[in-house]
């Protein structure tokens, strides 16, 4: 293979120092899946091309994006998303020794030079994409020294961004002992690196014992639910599914939605009936019942669904909405989450609640009481709305009878 040939990439006109201000956090993640790609688009036709783009994009990562704010943590979570593909590229790309020993030393001051750990995943992969253990082996003469000097809490060396490079490294070549060595040391304590230890035993097929290695690294709350991951993963490996599922499932179950948590949880326990994962995800989160409608409504769980509704809190607008989207498929449905709408927004629960928001809660509850074989259906709404007392009574009352729903003489209790 010869050297990656002259390429005009449009990534990097973008990603170049200072190229991104302190409200450009969105523009950033755009800008980054477009790199993203670019670069796998010509990893088709030219692998080693792909490469030298995937590394050209990681060393511009912390100069381009010094300066935005990422203090919401959407920012690192794209970076990282990104660098799964990337790192992958550089690794499979079938680059001579030269060309590959050059990504690596360009990275390796990327990453020196990095603010925030942008490219942490580089470090920790860094085994990998030296691709032989001679060269791992090579790369660890560098940096063991310093890590060493770090880690025995020496004067010299305060922190030493090669640690995960280093231990990577360790791993890849199966110095196992120097490994546990280092990581018996009180400043490697920091769960990235009590990892290599788990994947380190695991790599010798001692599953039992990195289990136990890995429980023994808690005590950063940051990281409890990452090694909940690790741990449920071991004992899936083994198919030990109830006890992974007792003892991690539920803590491990992640997602930036409700319904991401059930999802993921699924989709490692498709064994396990759904309507028991709901039900134990709904237990594990006590006081947040009724955050969890949409995800039983979307799963058609509607007997679920309607009793969440009513437990509460509960966005009354999302309830509204599931009144109209099954006003003619299931009426009673419809009818029992609409008057739980109404009850809510006299409860308090939403934000920015409007008149509109109240018209089309009692609107729905109104129309589908029929169909759901409610004779007096405005006696049922207004026995639900005279239940008690509430921040929102007052108004969801004004907005009805200023309407001529309900009748002036009728007024809230309390």
């Amino acid at each position: 293979m010869t050297k990656p040939k002259a390429h005009k990439w449009t990534f990097t006109a973008r990603f170049r120092r200072g190229g991104f201000s302190w409200r450009a956090s969105s523009l950033a993640t755009k800008r980054l899946r477009e790199a993203v790609a670019e670069i796998k688009k010509v990893s088709k036709a030219d692998p080693v091309l792909a490469g030298e783009g995937a590394v050209r994009l990681m060393e511009r990562l912390w100069p381009a994006l010094e300066h935005v704010d990422s203090s919401s943590g959407a920012l690192g979570a794209a970076v990282r998303k990104a660098l799964d593909p990337l790192i992958a590229l550089v690794v499979k790309a079938p680059a001579p020794p030269k060309t590959r020993d050059e990504w690596l030393a360009r990275l390796w001051a990327a990453i020196e030079e990095d603010g925030v750990e942008y490219l942490a995943p580089v470090g920790e992969r860094w085994g990998e994409l030296c691709q032989t253990p001679e060269r791992a082996n090579l790369w660890l003469e560098e940096l063991l020294p310093p890590l060493q000097a770090c880690w025995r809490g020496g004067e010299e060396w305060d922190y030493f961004p090669g640690a995960s490079l280093a231990l990577s490294c360790l791993l890849v070549t199966e110095r196992y002992d120097e490994l546990f060595a280092l990581l018996a040391s009180p400043r490697a304590t920091l769960w990235p690196y009590q990892e290599v230890g788990v994947q380190a035993l695991l790599a010798q097929g001692k599953k039992a014992e990195a289990l136990k290695f890995a429980e023994a690294a808690r005590g950063f709350g940051y990281y409890e639910g990452a090694i909940n991951q690790c741990c449920e993963a071991i004992l899936l490996s083994s198919g030990l599914y109830e006890e992974a599922y007792q003892r991690y499932g539920l803590r491990a179950a992640s997602g930036t939605t409700y319904l991401a948590r059930y999802r993921a949880l699924a989709k490692r326990y498709s064994m396990l009936a759904p309507e028991r994962l709901l039900q134990d995800l709904i237990a594990s989160t006590p006081g947040e019942e009724g955050k969890w409608f949409a995800t039983a409504k979307q799963l058609k769980f509607l007997d679920l669904a309607e009793a969440l509704a009513w437990q509460g809190p509960c966005a009354p607008g999302t309830l509204s909405r599931a009144a109209r989207d099954f006003q003619t498929e299931a009426p009673t449905f419809a009818f029992a989450v609409a008057l739980a709408a109404l009850r809510g927004i006299c409860l308090g629960w939403g934000y920015e609640v409007t008149g509109a928001d109240v018209l089309e809660a009692f609107v729905l509850a109104r129309d589908t009481a029929g169909p759901a074989g409610v004779e007096d259906g405005l006696g049922a709404i207004t026995a639900v709305l005279e239940q008690g007392d509430g921040p929102g009574y007052r108004f969801v009352f004004d907005v009805l009878q200023g309407m001529g729903y309900l009748p002036k003489a009728q007024a809230p209790k309390g």
